[in-house]
C-alpha cells in the first residue's frame, strides 16, 4: 500500500512539473512598453525683421549746412531737417560723411539710400535722380575782401576766382569765364576757397549765400564782405533720392509736409539763420548744380 502511493505521487509530481514546463515554454513575453515620446516643441515664432536704417551720403564740409563738430559727430541744418522729417514719416536714417565728388555716384550704386548736401533740384540731377519737395531756399553770393571794388558779378571777368568743385558756383564761374580758364580755382570745399581768398590766392569766391553768410560771420578776422547780384538764379535744396524709389520719396515728403505744417521747420531754421524762412515765390528750375 505504502509503495504504491509512493509511485503514484511520484508520477502525478512528473506529470505535473511536465506541465508546468510546457506552460512556461508557451508563455508570450510581454512586451515591455516604449517610453512615452517627448513632446514636439511647438515652433518660436519668427523674429521680427529689424527696421531699415536709412544711409544719408552728406558732404561734411559744407557749414551750416552740414559739417562734423570737434567729437566727429555729423551735424547741420540740413542734418536736423532730415533727422526731423525721418521721425514725422516713421523711418530710421543714419549719416554718413561722403566726398562731394563722388557723392552722386554712391546714390547711383546703392551705396547711400538718400542725399542730403545743399543739393540744388536741377532738371540735369532730375535725369538721374529723384528729388523731395524743396526744404530751402538758396541763391549764389559773391565774397570778396572788405577792400575790393567787386560791385557785381561781371566784374569777376578777369580775376581769380575761386569755386568748389561740381557746384552752382563752379557752373556760374564757368559760364561767365569759360570752363577750362586758369582763372578758375576750384577747391574740394568752400571753406578752402574762402580760406584761399582769406590767403590772397584768389580776388574772390562764388558760393551758396547760407554757406559764404555764415563763414564770414564766423571769421571776422577775414575781413571779408559779400556782393550778391540779381543775375544769380535763384535755387531750391531738395533731398535726393535713387531714380525710382517712389516709396522712399513718399515718406520723405510726407515727412517734410509734416515738418512744415506744425511749426518745427521754422523753429530749426531760426536755430541756423536767426528767423524763420520768409515766404519765397516759386523758383524756376536752374540749370546750373549745387
Amino acid at each position: 500500500m505504502t509503495s504504491l502511493t509512493t509511485r503514484r505521487f511520484l508520477q502525478l509530481a512528473a506529470l505535473s512539473a511536465a506541465g508546468l514546463l510546457l506552460a512556461a515554454c508557451g508563455k508570450k513575453e510581454e512586451p515591455t512598453p516604449a517610453p512615452a515620446a517627448a513632446p514636439v516643441a511647438s515652433a518660436a515664432a519668427p523674429a521680427p525683421a529689424p527696421a531699415k536704417v536709412y544711409n544719408v551720403g552728406t558732404d561734411a564740409a559744407y557749414a551750416p549746412f552740414e559739417s562734423q563738430n570737434e567729437k566727429g559727430e555729423i551735424v547741420g541744418f540740413d542734418i536736423d531737417v532730415v533727422k526731423a522729417a525721418a521721425a514725422k514719416a516713421g523711418i530710421e536714417v543714419k549719416f554718413t560723411n561722403t566726398p562731394w565728388e563722388g557723392i552722386f555716384n554712391a546714390l547711383g550704386q546703392g551705396d547711400r539710400d538718400l542725399l542730403v548736401s545743399a543739393i540744388t533740384i536741377t532738371d540735369e540731377r532730375k535725369q538721374t535722380m529723384d528729388f523731395s519737395t524743396p526744404y530751402f531756399d538758396a541763391v549764389q553770393l559773391i565774397a570778396v575782401k572788405d577792400g575790393s571794388k567787386i560791385a557785381k558779378f561781371a566784374d569777376l571777368k578777369k580775376l581769380k576766382v575761386g569755386v568748389q568743385t561740381g557746384t552752382t558756383g563752379d557752373e556760374a564761374v564757368s559760364k561767365l569765364l569759360g570752363k577750362t580758364n586758369t582763372n578758375i580755382k576750384r577747391f574740394e570745399s568752400t571753406p578752402l576757397a574762402l580760406k584761399e581768398l582769406e590767403a590772397g590766392g584768389v580776388d574772390a569766391v562764388v558760393a551758396d549765400n547760407g554757406v559764404v553768410i555764415h563763414y564770414v560771420a564766423n571769421n571776422p578776422g577775414g575781413k571779408f564782405k559779400t556782393v550778391s547780384d540779381a543775375e544769380f538764379v535763384p535755387e531750391q535744396y531738395g533731398i535726393a533720392v535713387k531714380k525710382g524709389n517712389t516709396e522712399l520719396l513718399e515718406k520723405l515728403n510726407k515727412g517734410l509736409a509734416d515738418l512744415k505744417a506744425d511749426g518745427s521747420y521754422d523753429k530749426i531754421y531760426a536755430q541756423y539763420f536767426g528767423a524763420a524762412p520768409a515766404k519765397a515765390a516759386e523758383a524756376p528750375a536752374p540749370a546750373a548744380s549745387k
